[in-house]
């Protein structure tokens, strides 16, 4: 399954950015989560399932400076660094691996702010979804962050032709457990390239124990 969805995400990311239906011009809503973290502009982020986001140079713009971008895709990865690069003058640290079956990202240590949009929705069964939240609590550190924004209950049943599996506050709260205290929550309407509305829910957890 792996291997399929490397294949369907490569082919996906062949498209100009703009094509894409998830495609951000800039990520306001995410970054207005980022700031009520308050932390330190050294603080370690990794964005998982980046593929070609603007959160990243939304990040740098802001002063950040310790980023990591996962994705399955190589391909998108590879168009990402190379925007940053000639952008910013950045070497961003790119991470290819399956969230559901990672050897990598399992390697990192004392994450202080996992950001997830619109990743977590694609993983259907209960083996990815505990594979995915268990790497969160294996990596993210104490009093670090936690930034999930996801397809709502009502929101679209497929994207980019995969089904999908959404989510409201209480679902979430109860997947990362009484570990991480829910700090602030709002739903937004994304307006996507072509017209589409897509119901997010946007959600800031914080750490209060250790690892």
């Amino acid at each position: 399954m792996s291997s399929e969805l490397k294949s369907h995400w490569n082919n996906a990311y062949k498209k100009d950015d703009s094509q894409l239906g998830w495609f951000e011009d800039y990520p306001k809503q995410t970054m207005k989560l980022v700031a009520q973290t308050k932390l330190p502009k050294d603080a370690k982020i990794l964005n998982v399932g980046a593929g070609t986001t603007t959160l990243i140079e939304a990040l740098l713009d802001a002063g950040y400076t310790n980023l990591i971008a996962n994705d399955l895709s190589e391909n998108a990865l590879e168009k990402l660094q190379f925007r940053i690069k000639k952008s910013h003058n950045y070497d961003l640290n790119g991470v290819v691996d399956d969230l559901t079956n990672p050897e990598i990202l399992n390697q990192l240590e004392s994450i202080d702010l996992w950001i997830d949009r619109a990743v977590l929705h694609f993983f259907l069964t209960e083996n990815e979804q505990d594979t995915y939240f268990n790497l969160i609590t294996k990596l993210v550190s104490k009093n670090g962050f936690v930034l999930i924004a996801v397809f709502e209950t009502n929101g679209a049943k497929k994207c980019c032709g995969l089904d999908l599996q959404r989510y409201n506050v209480t679902m979430l709260e109860t997947k990362l457990g009484p570990d991480f205290e829910l700090i602030s929550t709002f739903n937004y309407s994304f307006i996507n390239p072509f017209g589409g509305e897509r119901p997010y829910i946007y959600t800031l957890f914080k750490r209060q124990i250790c690892n």
